[in-house]
């Protein structure tokens, strides 16, 4: 229920702060149009990518709610991995055609009036720090919020910047601070969006998530008791906040898997954040085995050798 309601708090928080945001791009960019400042166009197709974004991030927490089908069998939680990776992609192209733009402005820049630029760009700070309170939450470890934080405070920063730009119009006359701003604009997005692209791509490619080291957890597995040995060891995440693992322990048998393996899923869970292990005992170097597959809600099931044992699970029997 905890993560349901987390689930349905984070698809509303993106669909406020993607209206929200939606109606201050459509008046920036009126204003921009009509006073001509590439400041506040920039600022403004700047917020009508990240519009693009945070649409993309509201419709990947919506998927992520999906429940499992017998051809999705793990849902659509990869929706909000693959998400975030988009977004980096058009931040990028956007700061390119963006750069482009200011340096031929640079040649002859347009008179604009500075006190409008200011006015606007100043309810874009507040627009956008609003918005960014309202995906905080998780920002650190989820990777769909953490786009849409970062995206917000990199705009809070760009309208500060035009706010700036229009002071320095306004007051000193220096006309080429709109396109120097725009090209500040490209800059900034195009150094934040680099490393939300390399995190995206990595967690599209099933690589362990950043936050873990593949070593330690290894490490930890060979200390458990009778563990000889540790391979086939996999981490990858499936969704925001769900981490899978699936590894090959060989260890002792001590007549006592069952209890091991559901300790183990335990600890996994409460010292990594794995949440989906996927582990299996070999004796001694034999080929049989016990097998454990951990529900995201559930707990740990046991099944020896080949036979199937039915189990209390969600939904009816677990074979194997």
């Amino acid at each position: 229920m905890h993560g349901h309601h987390h689930a349905h708090d984070a698809t509303r928080a993106f669909a406020w702060v993607t209206l929200l945001n939606l109606a201050y791009t459509a008046v920036e960019a009126g204003y921009g149009f009509a006073t001509g400042s590439l400041a506040l166009l920039s600022d403004a197709l700047h917020n009508a990518g990240d519009v693009l974004g945070l649409g993309l991030a509201w419709a990947a927490a919506a998927l992520a709610q999906r429940a499992p089908t017998a051809r999705h069998t793990y849902g659509w939680r990869r929706a909000t991995l693959l998400a975030p990776l988009a977004n980096a992609v058009v931040l990028v192209g956007f700061s390119g055609a963006l750069g482009w733009e200011a340096l031929r402005r640079f040649a002859a820049p347009p008179q604009v009036p500075g006190a409008t630029v200011m006015v606007v760009a100043a309810i874009g700070i507040a627009v956008n720090l609003g918005a960014a309170w309202l995906v905080r939450d998780g920002h650190a470890h989820d990777l769909n919020r953490r786009a849409a934080f970062l995206h917000l405070v990199a705009d809070a920063a760009v309208s500060l910047a035009a706010v700036l730009a229009g002071a320095g119009i306004h007051w000193l006359g220096w006309e080429w601070l709109d396109p120097a701003t725009a090209l500040l604009v490209a800059l900034v997005v195009a150094a934040g969006s680099f490393g939300l692209l390399r995190d995206a791509f990595a967690a599209a490619m099933d690589a362990v998530p950043r936050h873990l080291d593949r070593g330690e957890v290894e490490r930890w597995l060979l200390a458990q008791p009778g563990v000889r040995q540790a391979h086939h060891l996999h981490i990858w995440s499936l969704g925001t906040g769900e981490i899978a693992l699936t590894a090959h322990l060989v260890r002792e048998d001590a007549g006592d898997h069952d209890a091991f393996l559901d300790r183990l899923a335990e600890e996994l869970d409460a010292r990594f954040g794995i949440n989906h292990p996927t582990i299996q005992i070999e004796r001694g170097g034999d080929c049989a085995h016990d097998c454990i597959q951990r529900a995201p809600h559930g707990r740990a099931h046991d099944h020896a050798h080949a036979h199937a044992h039915p189990h209390p699970h969600a939904g009816g029997q677990h074979r194997h």
